[in-house]
């Protein structure tokens, strides 16, 4: 009996403990799919996590100025069934990323393709604004 009492607690404590939460956004309500941009910069970051992935780039604006980007990716599952790894981008390769610009104006992108500096396509496929 004092078993079953002591599961029971512990059930409850856990349905009603906080727990983190992943917030997964519209891509319309963050993007503009009439637009697309093309930035060339070196990567500093690639994080291959969920919900979505990110590539931060440094790139060097028509002021001459460096400027940070940074692309959200689809899931790393999606990622993989078009041939990206957590090891497709390291720090200081030089990429050119083309995706839908945020709605805000900063420099933020929606992925749809990644090239390297040879212009040899990064993945296998072109991503989609429907994807997870």
């Amino acid at each position: 009996m004092r078993m079953r009492i002591d599961l029971a607690a512990v059930t409850l404590a856990l349905l009603f403990s906080p727990a983190p939460a992943q917030a997964h956004h519209s891509f319309a309500a963050f993007f503009d799919p009439t637009k697309t941009v093309s930035i060339t910069g070196t990567v500093t970051d690639f994080r291959f996590t969920n919900p979505h992935g990110t590539i931060t780039l440094e790139v060097k604006g028509e002021d001459g100025q460096v400027h940070v980007w940074k692309a959200e990716t689809n899931a790393p599952v999606v990622l993989m069934r078009r041939g990206w790894r957590k090891s497709s981008l390291k720090p200081g390769d030089v990429v050119t990323l083309t995706g839908w610009p945020s709605r805000d104006g900063k420099p933020y992108i929606r992925l749809q393709g990644a090239t390297d500096a040879s212009g040899k396509p990064i993945g296998s496929s072109p991503f989609g604004q429907n994807d997870s």
